[in-house]
């Protein structure tokens, strides 16, 4: 099996041109094809030798998966599907805790590294709105998380994305060119495979990559706090909170890692930086009709977001199978978020997408998985 250039920085790429009996410069040309041209072959990258791409094409190759599945919404909105041999390697920090791995919650400790690789697929959805063309990605193939009311949670885990898998949503979906911002909010917690998930955003940043802003990115967590404490320290792009619910006992019903990681404890440490500026942090709540949508819930989020700079999306929830909550009525969604308002917190309702071609992230990815 040849060794995929895709996801490789300058510095390894000078590792690669030097193995192949290429000059040092070679590594900005191949970073230059990589990310900038984005090329699909080893051969496709003309100011290298043609000796010099013969010995390349030896060891290596650009690694692009293609997307092997495709459903395109009436709204415009596109599910791609991705065919992925994922790692079981470690994420979060040595020794970390996955709250959902265990029966009720329970901690459970990481998993050797040396598991095997485990073939699946993963989806990375593109919404386009008006001047706008937004990549939503993938970073594991399942998860291990546990919510109850999230698709991909229900597969299980099934490995941590490589950096090559993770680019190649990026650069495999037809609308590669145009793409003006990402959220790593598809299938996985991103911060549980947190190294792989940073050497993307680098490759998206860099000058030597896509050269995009971070404020082209966000990153959406359930708040895995050490991971999370080194995003922060870590990056400048934006950061979306999967909350869902004030207190900690219904959110725990839901959300084991809440036993872990109480969205207290998150916010309390959200608190401790800047986001008055250019990067912002957004709570996403998705609302369920009975559960998290009374007013004793608005004032509750209220005192836990109380004088933090921040805004709230309220998310409609798409209806999964064997799940027994549906979505809000409108009205009580507007009702929910005019409380807020008055209260002194920026609410807004986020506009369903792709309601018809399997909308809840995971269900295309379960369906091909489950065959």
């Amino acid at each position: 099996m040849k060794i995929r250039l895709l996801g490789k920085n300058p510095e390894e790429l000078k590792t690669v041109a030097q193995e192949a009996g290429l000059p040092k410069f070679a590594a900005g040309q191949m970073a230059q094809w990589l990310y900038a041209k984005k090329v699909r072959s080893i051969d496709e990258m003309t100011n290298i030798s043609k000796e010099g791409r013969a010995r390349l094409a030896e060891r290596y190759e650009v690694g692009v998966t293609e997307y092997s599945g495709l459903q395109v919404s009436s709204d415009g909105t596109k599910k791609y599907l991705f065919p992925v041999t994922a790692s079981h390697s470690k994420g979060l920090d040595a020794g970390a805790v996955h709250p959902g791995a265990g029966e009720n919650g329970a901690q459970v400790h990481d998993e050797p590294s040396d598991r095997a690789l485990e073939s699946g697929a993963v989806e990375a959805v593109m919404i386009p709105d008006k001047e706008r063309a937004t990549l939503c990605v993938s970073s594991q193939s399942g998860c291990r998380m546990g919510c109850r009311f999230c698709m991909t949670g229900r597969q299980g885990f099934h490995g941590h994305l490589s950096v090559a898998d993770i680019m190649s949503q990026f650069l495999a979906v037809d609308e590669s060119d145009v793409l003006t911002n990402a959220v790593f909010m598809g299938m996985g917690e991103p911060l549980d495979n947190y190294d792989n998930v940073m050497r993307a955003i680098e490759i998206l940043t860099s000058d030597w990559g896509f050269g995009w802003s971070p404020k082209r990115i966000t990153l959406s967590t359930i708040g895995v706090i050490p991971a999370l404490k080194r995003f922060l320290d870590e990056s400048r792009c934006h950061l979306a909170v999967s909350l869902h619910n004030p207190f900690s006992d219904e959110r725990l019903s839901m959300m084991p890692v809440e036993k872990a990681w109480p969205i207290r404890d998150v916010v309390d440490l959200i608190r401790q930086y800047d986001f008055t500026g250019q990067r912002r942090v957004s709570f996403e709540y998705t609302m369920f009709s009975g559960f998290n949508d009374t007013k004793r819930h608005a004032d509750a989020l209220t005192r836990l977001l109380a004088g933090l700079e921040c805004r709230v999306n309220l998310i409609r929830f798409h209806k999964i199978p064997d799940f027994p909550y549906v979505s809000s009525p409108d009205a009580v969604m507007e009702n929910f978020r005019d409380r807020l308002g008055r209260a002194g917190i920026t609410a807004t309702i986020r506009a369903s997408r792709g309601e018809d071609i399997l909308a809840a992230c995971g269900m295309l990815a379960g369906k091909h998985n489950g065959k």
